[in-house]
């Protein structure tokens, strides 16, 4: 090939192309020659390379076939403007989508930490197998208390909601294992069962739910929700419906990876709480009026929100949220 006589025998078209490409708007027929010129030039370009391999000519039609496909597929629209969407419609109906699984899960979750606490408290061998009544005497005086105001608030907060928004991570990115999720379930079940045993065998109870409703109703719940899209995931692998597997995969797996920001935020302000107001010396009442608002304002949000959101078509689909950061702007 001669590219100089290639070049100078399409180069006309080419700069046609490259100046279409760069006007703010177009009228119907700019929009048909800018397609077609798009499609001459691809050809051109394609020949270029094959038989004269990387070229100044061909990387300079290259940036202008570039800059015309961004007219006719869409440039990326200002990401700030889509985030109302997400936090009014994406994220309400994903959490509303789960809500009878949250319920669910959170019900058996209590069950088991009740009838744990149950047997722990009401059975002095088994409190025994715990550990020594002096061991057991400190836990309750000291390190149950302790645990909240032995490290600055603010870092004590970090290290917490880290902790907590990985445990959430990990049962909604495992959850389609079917097992990951249960066994989180009730190892947190456990937890909270002994826990609550050992504070009611010594006549604590009352210390331990002031020290855990504050931050642990917002806490739990999240861990509950998360628990959920994981399950959820999980079922959709199980039974896809008229889907195929990969495609159910596919739409509820981004939907709740909506639900794992929704997590990361309300871990987020659970976090906070845990690290400066339970340990603080507000009056017990009053930390707890602060937990009960936080729930009462996510389980709002959730329910209130995420009914209309889901009424009014949405899914919690990301793939909408990043169709939506997308527009046309050829026309």
């Amino acid at each position: 090939m001669d590219l100089d006589a290639y070049t100078a025998a399409h180069s006309a078209d080419w700069d046609r192309l490259a100046q279409l490409a760069k006007r703010r708007r177009l009228d119907g027929r700019e929009a048909d020659e800018l397609i077609d010129l798009y499609q001459s030039g691809a050809t051109d370009l394609s020949a270029i390379k094959t038989l004269a391999g990387s070229t100044a000519t061909g990387d300079r039609l290259s940036v202008a076939l570039a800059s015309a496909r961004l007219r006719f597929t869409g440039a990326g629209a200002n990401l700030f403007s889509q985030i109302p969407q997400f936090f009014v419609l994406q994220l309400p109906a994903a959490l509303y989508r789960i809500r009878w699984v949250v319920l669910a899960v959170a019900l058996g979750t209590i069950v088991v930490s009740t009838l744990y606490a149950i047997w722990i408290a009401g059975n002095p061998d088994v409190l025994a197998n715990l550990g020594q009544d002096a061991q057991l005497r400190h836990y309750v005086e000291h390190d149950f208390i302790d645990y909240y105001s032995n490290n600055p608030a603010a870092s004590f907060s970090g290290q917490v909601w880290t902790n907590n928004a990985w445990i959430a991570a990990q049962c909604i990115a495992f959850g389609i294992t079917g097992v990951y999720v249960p066994y989180v379930l009730i190892q947190n079940a456990i937890g909270v069962g002994t826990a609550a045993g050992v504070m009611f065998a010594y006549g604590r109870g009352d210390v331990m739910f002031s020290y855990i409703l504050p931050h642990g109703m917002l806490e739990l719940t999240s861990v509950f929700v998360a628990a959920a899209a994981g399950l959820r995931i999980f079922w959709a692998w199980i039974a896809p419906g008229a889907r195929t597997r990969a495609q159910a995969l596919a739409e509820d797996g981004r939907a709740l990876f909506t639900v794992a920001i929704g997590c990361a935020i309300t871990l987020f302000v659970s976090g906070l709480i845990e690290g400066f107001v339970t340990p603080s010396s507000l009056p017990v009442w009053l930390k707890i009026t602060i937990g009960a608002l936080a729930l009462a304002a996510f389980l709002a949000y959730m329910l209130v929100l995420g009914r209309r959101a889901v009424r009014a078509g949405e899914t919690g689909d990301l793939a909408e949220f990043d169709a939506g950061s997308r527009r046309v702007v050829a026309g």
